[in-house]
């Protein structure tokens, strides 16, 4: 993992978590087992190829409905083994009683 990454409390599971990732446009999906997970990465077992995906940017699905993902970023690959980076959204202020077409039209 990258420097700013290293200290980072980490969870360690001893058997993995049943996770998935999935493309950003859900043209592809591979189960895999969440090995560590801290705020800012993950170590994750794959499950089957990814040999012909794209990793630059994709989702950690963390349940089986999807209603729990985080965006990553591929960091290394060994094996089996990934290491992931999770991107970080931007950090947009509200505007105290603004509402969503304000953010829109102050975004735009």
């Amino acid at each position: 993992m990258s420097e700013d990454n290293k200290g980072a409390d980490r969870v360690t599971f001893s058997r993995g978590y049943d996770v998935c990732i999935m493309a950003i446009d859900g043209t592809w999906r591979r189960n895999c087992q969440l090995n560590a997970i801290s705020d800012n990465d993950a170590i994750l077992t794959v499950e089957g190829s990814i040999q012909g995906l794209n990793l630059k940017e994709f989702f950690l699905l963390l349940s089986s409905t999807g209603l729990a993902y985080r965006r990553c970023e591929l960091v290394r690959v060994n094996g089996a083994e990934m290491d992931i980076q999770f991107i970080k959204g931007k950090n947009k202020k509200k505007r105290a009683g603004g509402t969503a077409a304000d953010e829109a039209m102050i975004d735009a």
